[in-house]
């Protein structure tokens, strides 16, 4: 078979040589189209590989410095919510009142003596007509004696005084007292309010009332020989527990008295004038700004936020992780093929 062979290649030269040239053209015009591609294609697809993964890497740091703004926002939140609970805001409201509660007035004037007692409108007072005589008292008063509230010794005598009601009339109430002698350099006359006279009169242990009074509120004093004008305004405050505490606030001003009658006296003459300041309720509570369900819709929002981050950063590393596989398995073909 073998010499078979070799007379038959040795009968056809000629042939073989054309198939070899013809083969060898083929061969040829095959691998240049290959050897183009190798140079100019792999590159061009190697660089926009490469954009692809720089562009990823640069959202995949992006969004990771997003969820540490938002990671810090949270901790932030709940800071403040924390700050806010443990310091409240005081809030002030007021409300406007035709009428008010006639509050209690006491009096405590030791020696000196109750002349005269007046309602008036508009601020408008008439002159006296007889000063240090008795004169019409006109007000509702109750007299009422009780032991101190600090000393539980000492027995104290009270003189209680239906103040003004119709703010929207300017109603005030015009004392006038009397002292006939005094041993002190100078002479005053002591006071609280209370913020109902109805309360007073209708309570049954009245003594325990003024007790309880006089260790809540604050009292005050007016000097003799001048009138003293107070306005007060009412304030209301509520307390954590939701009790509510009424207190008086009061501006005054003091106008010398000039005493006209004709003969020197020794005694002394008190002149007091109690009213309204404005219309309007003051009413003071502690509220806390710190909202909980606004704090947890904001925290919702972030941690979803955080999720959908994650989830990004998630199917961008696969993303990565895929285009490096593909990148290597074209170069592994490419490199098979120059083989």
């Amino acid at each position: 078979q073998l010499s078979e062979d070799v007379e038959h290649v040795s009968e056809n030269p000629t042939e073989e040589r054309e198939g070899e040239m013809e083969v060898h053209e083929d061969s040829s015009s095959v691998i240049l189209p290959d050897g183009e591609l190798g140079t100019t294609t792999p590159s061009l697809r190697f660089s926009k590989t490469c954009l692809k993964n720089v562009f990823s890497v640069i959202l995949l740091f992006i969004y990771l410095l997003l969820m540490a703004v938002a990671v810090f926002l949270v901790y932030q939140t709940i800071s403040d919510f924390r700050e806010k609970l443990k310091h409240p805001v005081m809030s002030v409201t007021y409300k406007e009142v035709s009428l008010y509660d006639a509050p209690g007035i006491a009096f405590y004037p030791g020696k000196a003596q109750l002349l005269s007692c007046k309602h008036h409108y508009y601020d408008h007072i008439p002159p006296l007509i007889n000063p240090g005589h008795p004169g019409d008292i006109e007000c509702t008063t109750q007299r009422i004696n009780y032991t101190d509230p600090f000393t539980n010794q000492t027995m104290k005598y009270a003189l209680v005084v239906q103040g003004p009601r119709e703010v929207k009339k300017r109603e005030l109430v015009f004392l006038q007292f009397h002292l006939n002698e005094t041993d002190q350099d100078f002479s005053a006359i002591d006071y609280l309010l209370f913020s109902s006279f109805q309360e007073f009169v209708s309570s049954p242990k009245k003594a325990k009332f003024m007790k309880d009074c006089e260790s809540s509120y604050s009292s005050w004093k007016f000097s003799a020989g001048f009138r003293t004008w107070v306005k007060m305004s009412l304030v209301k405050t509520k307390e954590e527990d939701g009790s509510e505490t009424v207190e008086f606030k009061q501006e005054t001003s003091v106008v010398n008295y000039i005493d006209q009658r004709t003969k020197p006296r020794s005694d002394q003459l008190f002149f007091v004038v109690f009213e309204w300041k404005d219309p309007f309720i003051q009413t003071v509570q502690d509220i806390i700004t710190a909202n909980p369900w606004n704090m947890i819709a904001l925290l919702c929002g972030i941690f979803l936020a955080l999720f959908k981050a994650a989830d990004f950063a998630k199917l961008s590393v696969k993303w990565m992780i895929k285009i490096r596989r593909r990148h290597l398995k074209r170069t592994c073909q490419v490199t098979d093929h120059i083989s």
